[in-house]
């Protein structure tokens, strides 16, 4: 595992994707089994991978606390499909353009990861792209409290990871979260951060 986050760069990022292999997604998403008789809404997210000179980072948001769906929680930039987004990039690059102000003229979209159904209802592609920063982020005050980065070697060591279970309107529910810092990563969004992992990190 070592050598592999050692070998974290852009060119290596570039390679993995441009592979076009199918791996399994570590975490699908339970949404389907709340909403079984409902349509999942498509929506697409931008996994951001930022360049710096001290490494690789993943940006992610903190989202404000009066928002109707994961009100408070760490998220990445993204939101539901418009009927004038082209692809699930085209949705992801608009989003994220509107949430904390990146051009999509800085991020070099690599590929996608597996969908991921949340219970909120939704059908998720998460679209990883490699980020080249502006010299700040413009953040939505009305969606978006906080951004921050977090070490790409951090995300693809499994001593980082954690697997839990919690009980949700009469079901047990287990999830992924990883922990950084002060700030707890869990859901759908450190789900879509371990099938990051295992597409980076399998043979």
């Amino acid at each position: 595992m070592q050598e592999i986050i050692s070998r974290a760069s852009e060119a290596w990022l570039r390679q993995r994707f441009a592979g076009g292999q199918a791996v399994a997604p570590i975490a699908a998403g339970d949404g389907h089994l709340w909403r079984p008789a409902e349509e999942l809404r498509p929506a697409a997210v931008l996994v951001p991978v930022v360049r710096r000179e001290a490494g690789l980072t993943v940006l992610l948001t903190q989202r404000t606390d009066h928002l109707y769906d994961h009100a408070g929680q760490i998220s990445f930039p993204g939101g539901r499909s418009e009927a004038h987004d082209e692809s699930p990039a085209a949705t992801a690059l608009r989003e994220t353009f509107e949430e904390i102000g990146l051009p999509r003229s800085l991020v070099e979209v690599l590929g996608a990861l597996p969908e991921y159904t949340t219970v909120t209802g939704y059908r998720v592609t998460p679209v990883v792209g490699l980020v080249s920063p502006p010299p700040a982020f413009k953040l939505d005050a009305f969606e978006v409290a906080e951004a921050f980065e977090v070490p790409l070697a951090f995300v693809l060591d499994p001593g980082n990871h954690q697997r839990n279970t919690l009980q949700y309107q009469g079901r047990t529910r287990h999830y992924y979260a990883i922990p950084y810092e002060q700030r707890y990563i869990w859901g759908a969004t450190a789900g879509m951060l371990m099938n990051l992992y295992a597409f980076l990190s399998a043979s």
